[in-house]
This record gives C-alpha cells, structure tokens and sequence, in this order.
C-alpha cells in the first residue's frame, strides 16, 4: 500500500519535477540569463510547487529516495530563484562604488572616535618618549624595533630611511608580507569588538604609542623630516585600514552594549553586516599600502616626491569616502 501510495504521488507531480531539473541544470551550466522570459517566470512557480511536494512526502512519509531527491533540487532551484543576480564583478564594482563608501559615512562617528584614539596614543608617545628616551622600550618591542632604538648611531638610523634593496622580487615579497601582517591587525581590532569595544581602544592607542616612540627617537637625531617622509606615504592609507577595522570593532562594542530597541543579537546582526563592509573594504586599503610600503617606498628617495604621494592619497581617501557613492538629486 505504501508504494502504491508513493508510486501514484511521484507520477503525478513527476512532470513539475523534471520541468524545474531541466530549467535549473541549464541555469547552472549557462546561467540564469540563458533562460527565456517565460521560463524565469515560471521557475519561481516549479520551485514553490516542488517545495509543497517536498513538505507533502515527509508528511507522508514516502519514499526516501523521493525525498532526498526533491531536497536537493529545491536547494539547487533555491540558488537560481533567490540567489544573487549579479556576477561578481559587477557585485564587486558596486560594493567599491557604493556599499562602501556610504557605510564609511554612515559610521562616521565611529570612524572619528577610532581616529582619535589612534592620534593621541601618537602625541602621547612622542612626548613621553621626548621627556625620556628610555621609555621608547616600553612602547616599542624588540621585534618591532629591529636595532632602531636610542642606543643605535645617527647614521644606522638614516640608512634605514633609505635603504634599497637589491632585487625587485624581494620589495614584491615584502609587500606581500606587510599586506597579510597589517590585514591580521586589522582583523583584531575588529574582533575585540565583540569583548564590549574596550580592547578596541587599547590596540588603537598602543598602535599610536609605538608610532610616537618612533618618532620621537627619529626627531631626536634631527631626522624628522625623513621619518614622516618615509612613514606618511604607506602610513595614510595603512592607518586608515586600521582606523577603518577600529571603527568596526566600536560598533559592534555598542550593538553589545547598547543594542537599542532591537534584541540583542539581532542588533549584533545588523551591526556586524555594517562593520563587515568596513572591514572587507580596509582589505583594499591595506593590499595598497602594502604596495607602497613594499616597492614605492623602498625605491623613491626623494623627500619632497614620498611627501608629495602622502598629500595625494589623503586627498584621493577625502574625495572617495566623502563624495563617491551619493546619490544624484
């Protein structure tokens, strides 16, 4: 009887069956766009139509093999009915030159604050480590440091502002390295996020710390101009990412917090999709500075030219994060 009963309900719905295999395997081979007007329209109607078969045979309990056989075509028709309709290009395209952007200006404040952090942890640095040198191993690490610390000469400092490496492969490789490291800091800003946001603050203040010491030291020998000189080039847009993955982390830390009238975890939902915007975008941010840091850098010698790339980046950052994405009246 039982297979009488599952013979009967397979022959009668086998044709919306194969219909809708037929329209989505060709969907997967040639895309969604391969299909005709008539056949979009109806894709939607054999989808929901094979879902009520679905929830027909579990409660019947047919055949197994029935089942698992519409499970998987309706997960397969539910790519093509409900998926994303755009390439990925183009989804690309318009995260660059919308999504992006407007999250970034939507977030402003977050974006401030995290700024501010980052820039005081900076001036305080420099001036403690001004007042007395020895803190400078307090702020920076041995690894960090390299030998660049107030015990090194004048001069091994200098060369260090300048140096050249000998082979292109090698500057390739040291972007690549610097990418993956500064991506990874970004991800930790915005991860402590979920500890509340205060963390957020410490690694942004201690980033700027470390930045201060440095600079001290360097303003110390009379090697201002060139200390800047080499960090501003990469490090406006480096920072930036930084600031960018910071800001992410503070709103998640208030959704945490302050998830306002909605739950708590559907105010962290919505949150985390703002804050990953930030953090997918600082990814670009960072790959470009690793470019810099990696080959421009290490190749231009010329003060005024890395002082003059500093000011176009900034300039290019405003001009993208503040007017690209608005909408035409």
């Amino acid at each position: 009887m039982l297979r009488l009963k599952s013979y009967e309900f397979r022959r009668e719905r086998q044709k919306t069956w194969s219909e809708l295999d037929r329209l989505v395997a060709r969907a997967e081979k040639s895309g969604v766009r391969s299909l005709s007007a008539e056949e979009l329209t109806r894709l939607p109607v054999l989808y929901r139509a094979t879902l009520s078969s679905l929830s027909v045979a579990r409660a019947i309990s047919t055949d197994r093999n029935v089942i698992e056989y519409l499970e998987g075509l309706s997960a397969r028709a539910y790519i093509h009915v409900y998926g994303a309709k755009q390439g990925a290009v183009p989804t690309i395209v318009a995260f660059f030159t919308s999504t992006f952007p407007r999250t970034f200006r939507r977030l402003r404040w977050h974006v401030l604050l995290s700024a501010l952090f980052l820039l005081s942890g900076v001036l305080v640095g420099f001036l403690l480590t001004e007042e007395e040198p020895d803190r400078y191993y307090a702020f920076v690490g041995e690894g960090m440091a390299q030998g660049r610390d107030p015990s090194a000469t004048t001069e091994s400092l200098r060369e260090v502002l300048y140096d050249r490496p000998d082979q292109d492969s090698a500057l390739v490789l040291f972007a690549s390295f610097l990418f993956t490291h500064n991506t990874q800091v970004g991800f930790l800003a915005f991860a402590l996020g979920f500890l509340a946001g205060v963390p957020v603050f410490l690694l942004l203040f201690g980033t700027g710390l470390m930045l201060g010491a440095f600079g001290a030291l360097y303003d110390s020998r009379a090697l201002s101009v060139d200390f800047w000189g080499w960090i501003l080039p990469h490090g406006v847009t480096e920072l930036l990412a930084v600031v960018l993955c910071g800001a992410a982390g503070l709103r998640i830390g208030q959704a945490l917090v302050f998830p306002g009238p909605r739950a708590r975890l559907a105010a962290l939902a919505h949150a985390g999709r703002e804050a990953g915007g930030l953090v997918l975008g600082s990814i670009l941010l960072f790959f470009v500075a690793g470019l810099i840091e990696g080959i421009f850098r290490q190749t231009v010698h010329d003060v005024p030219i890395r002082y003059g790339l500093a000011l176009a980046t900034t300039v290019a950052w405003l001009a993208y994060f503040l007017a690209v994405g608005r909408e035409r009246r």
